[in-house]
Parts: C-alpha cells; structure tokens; sequence
C-alpha cells in the first residue's frame, strides 16, 4: 500500500475529512457566537468565516505545488479564531530533507493537514489550538495534538480536567500507552525554555504515527472531533461570565508567551516558512493583540 510516492490521489478521502471537520468547527462556533447573553461585546454583530484561497508556487517538475484554504473569524465570542486546510506537495530543500523522515531517499513530499488557533475575547476563556496532518515521502505517518492556553495557570483545575480527561478517554480507546506518551510529548514541546515555564496547561501531541494505516487514520479522525465537542463545552461554561480590564490585560501579557513559542519554536511555522507555504496562513496563529508589560 501507498507504494507510488507521487500518486497523491490516493489521499484525497484525508484531505476530504480534514474540509468535513472544517466545515463542523465553522459551524459550530458561528452558533456559539449567536449565543451570547453577557453585556459585554453584545453591541458587536456575531462573527461569521470569511474564507480565502491561496496556491502555493509549483517547485521545479511539479505542475501544482497545491494550496489550501483560510477561514479566519473575529467576533464577539471568539476575538480571533482562524482554521486553516493546506494541502501541499512538492520536493524539499537539501535542507529540509535531511531533517524529514524518508525524504532523504527523495525529496518528493505530499502533505496535508488541518490548524486551528484561537484567541478568545474573554480572558476566562483559554486560547485553544488544535491540527492533525498527513505527510508523505518514501514513508507515510500521521501527525498533530491539542492544547489550551489559560490566562491563569492556577484557575484552571475544573477546565483542565475536562481537556484532559475527554483526550485520555479518546487515546485509551485505540492504545492505553498513546495518553501518557502523548501528554509528556506535548508537555515537553510546548514549553519555553527562555523563560522557563509552559505555554499553556498541555494536552496531547503526537508525530510520526506509522502504527496501522487504518488505525492511524481513525485515531487522527476522533482526536478531532475530541476537540471540537470538548471545547466548545468549555466555551459555554464560561461565556456569560463577566471579566474586568485587569483580566483581559493578564490574558494580552499571556498571549506574548503564545507569539514567542509560535515564532521561536514551532515546527508547523518552520515548516510552512521553508516549504514556501502561504505567509498568511502560516501566521494566522499570532493574536490580534498581546502585550509584554
């Protein structure tokens, strides 16, 4: 199986779930938008997608180098959520495939995938980010996670169980070893060793999933619907709780965190940035405002 590394139709039913989930969160979080009850932001319209297309440039040889999709919201819920479809291939870089499982064998790449960030304008309500992703060079494998960054670290214990708790039940079903791996590897990659201290409260990360392609494939599918249930129920048990100037300050001065970790550190922005991947797209995780004082 998978044998042809340049028969990329053989991926589409993955590209076509990753529009599937996409189409799902719009949904969703456009009716969470009309559900606002609380004073505060009620005197703004409730936000809706705007979308946009974008191609990525054709890398010597390729006909298309592919493209993807921005669906980027500012509302009075969500002060900026964007959820990003991509759908990229070409030949990597001497030196991109060195560091790439199977491509140094050939450069040829197919990836695929699905990011979302989202920045609440609540303080009370923790930015969330959440992608899972297919690459393809001589070798296959899945990839992604979910996490929550809360503005305050030691506020969060009932939220940070729900998270947690809904994202172990998920991975026990498929491996009893993927919860435990997958929280220490996210709780180990989000973290800003600068200032020593984590991003957020965690969750799950995980890459290079070559387990059982079917498997791998399920697993990847009820991670993402985890994620969609689980905090759209955190959102609604939040959303009509008043916050003050302070608080919305501590969340900008939290969020500063959340921009140095994105632009110092993250391998999706990395990777976007060398494989010539859309600038907008790639920075479509970045808050509309954040503040260092």
């Amino acid at each position: 199986m998978h044998k042809n590394i340049n028969n990329y139709n053989e991926y589409k039913f993955i590209e076509k779930n990753f529009y599937n989930l996409r189409n799902q969160i719009c949904s969703s979080f456009e009716s969470i938008e009309k559900s606002l009850t609380l004073e505060q932001n009620l005197d703004l319209p409730p936000g809706k997608f705007n979308k946009k297309s974008w191609k990525r440039k054709p890398d010597k040889g390729f006909s298309s180098g592919g493209g993807g999709v921005m669906s980027i919201m500012y509302g009075r819920v969500f002060e900026k959520v964007g959820v990003n479809i991509s759908t990229v291939k070409g030949k990597f870089t001497d030196e991109m495939r060195h560091k790439i499982p199977g491509a140094k064998e050939n450069p040829n790449f197919y990836a695929t995938g699905i990011s979302l960030v989202a920045h609440m304008q609540s303080p009370l309500i923790p930015a969330a980010h959440f992608n899972t992703r297919f690459i393809r060079t001589t070798k296959n494998w899945f990839g992604g996670g979910s996490d929550l960054t809360p503005t305050y670290m030691n506020k969060t214990k009932s939220i940070s169980n729900m998270f947690h708790s809904q994202l172990k039940k998920t991975c026990d079903e498929y491996n009893p070893l993927y919860y435990p791996k997958y929280k220490k590897w996210c709780d180990e990659y989000f973290y800003l060793p600068h200032r020593k201290e984590s991003r957020g409260l965690g969750g799950i990360f995980f890459d290079y999933l070559d387990s059982d392609f079917e498997n791998d494939f399920n697993f990847v599918k009820d991670i993402g619907q985890t994620f969609l249930e689980t905090y759209s129920q955190i959102i609604k048990s939040k959303i009509n709780k008043k916050w003050n100037a302070k608080q919305k300050n501590d969340q900008l001065i939290r969020r500063g965190r959340y921009v140095e970790f994105n632009l110092l550190y993250d391998r999706g922005t990395a990777f976007g940035l060398k494989t010539e991947g859309n600038i907008d797209a790639i920075f479509m995780s970045l808050p509309p405002m954040a503040s260092w004082s």
